[in-house]
């Protein structure tokens, strides 16, 4: 059975930083990723990172602020998350997928996580 358990969200000041952490279980994937959806909003692209040698995707609206990262003898993906704004609040889900990180931008990667709620105070 595949999982997807995030963690490491909280409440947090603006300009302040988080850690999210997500552990895949139950198979490796191609490319991991993060969404993040606000209330009343649809769900966005945030990055995505893949097991090769193609170099991380950002949304523009955290380049230079978040940084995606990986362990791959862990299964795991991690955002690292600073210079945090109000409007990053949102739940922030991970996303695998097992051929493409191409999938996981256009949100249709074939697992996705419960989700792990941040919210930025101003």
């Amino acid at each position: 059975q595949v999982q997807l358990i995030e963690s490491g969200g909280g409440l947090v000041q603006a300009g302040g930083s988080l850690r999210l952490s997500c552990a895949a279980s139950g198979r490796t994937f191609y490319a991991m990723g993060w969404f993040r959806q606000a209330p009343g909003k649809e769900r966005e692209f945030v990055s995505a990172i893949s097991w090769s040698v193609q170099g991380p995707r950002y949304a523009d609206s955290v380049k230079g602020r978040f940084t995606i990262s990986k362990d791959n003898a862990k299964n795991m993906v991690y955002l690292q998350m600073n210079s945090l704004k109000p409007e990053d609040t949102a739940v922030y889900y991970c996303a695998a997928d097992r051929y493409s990180v191409d999938r996981i931008v256009a949100a249709t990667a074939d697992y996705w996580g419960q989700g792990t709620q941040v919210t930025v105070s101003s």
